[in-house]
């Protein structure tokens, strides 16, 4: 019998699994128009998805003040939490990839830079809870890229860094891999371009979320 390359499939949320990217810009720009500060591009708002919220409205205003970071964070989470109706629908095969892996033997777990009860309105949305019983959110430990919440998770389910697979489709996801030595394998239709993840040195990459259980057939 082959024995597996890896035991714990990390996954990422936003971009990875859930296309999100619409309703969390959406969001952010009603954040920013409501608070009337200086405009940013869709584009600038899409680049810092993945990043924990505050780390996120740093990276778009890096002279803010923390009293008004914390404000703006309170702002887009009332709008994504309650206001906003954008469908974020799981991407084209997700579930039924899910089920694959986890029927296949492989363990499963999420780290995102979503909060906490961000991540819960997700799951419970998708009816995706009962596959991932470990997850980390970036309000409980430290945003990405620092290896913090995916070293939490390698301690949760007791294995070494070479016996997990990290999965995601921004920079972020695979700078925080390499910095926890955990290989990465990068999804080419999530926010960021597959050029700019090649530059983290992902082990592969794919196109579509259902080409994941036969990429591990090959290489995991």
């Amino acid at each position: 019998m082959q024995t597996k390359k890896y035991s714990l499939l990390v996954f990422d949320w936003d971009g990875t699994l859930m296309n999100s990217e619409a309703q969390i810009v959406n969001c952010m720009q009603s954040a920013i128009l409501e608070l009337e500060e200086e405009p940013r591009s869709n584009q600038q708002v899409s680049n810092i998805i993945g990043l924990g919220l505050e780390e996120a409205i740093l990276s778009l205003y890096p002279m803010m003040s923390g009293e008004r970071v914390i404000t703006l964070a309170h702002t887009y989470r009332e709008y994504y939490l309650f206001k906003d109706k954008t469908p974020s629908p799981l991407f084209a095969g997700v579930t039924e990839m899910l089920i694959v892996l986890k029927d296949q033997g492989y363990d499963l777990a999420i780290a995102t830079g979503k909060s906490r009860r961000g991540l819960d309105k997700g799951l419970n949305e998708t009816d995706l809870h009962a596959l991932f019983p470990v997850t980390r959110c970036a309000d409980e430990t430290r945003s990405k890229p620092h290896p913090q919440m995916l070293e939490e998770i390698l301690v949760d389910h007791n294995i070494d860094a070479n016996q997990a697979l990290m999965i995601g489709d921004s920079e972020y996801d695979l700078q925080m891999a390499q910095n926890a030595r955990v290989d990465s394998l990068a999804v080419s239709y999530g926010v960021h371009d597959l050029m700019r993840l090649l530059k983290q040195d992902p082990v592969g990459f794919v196109d579509k979320a259902e080409q994941i259980p036969l990429w591990l057939k090959d290489h995991g």
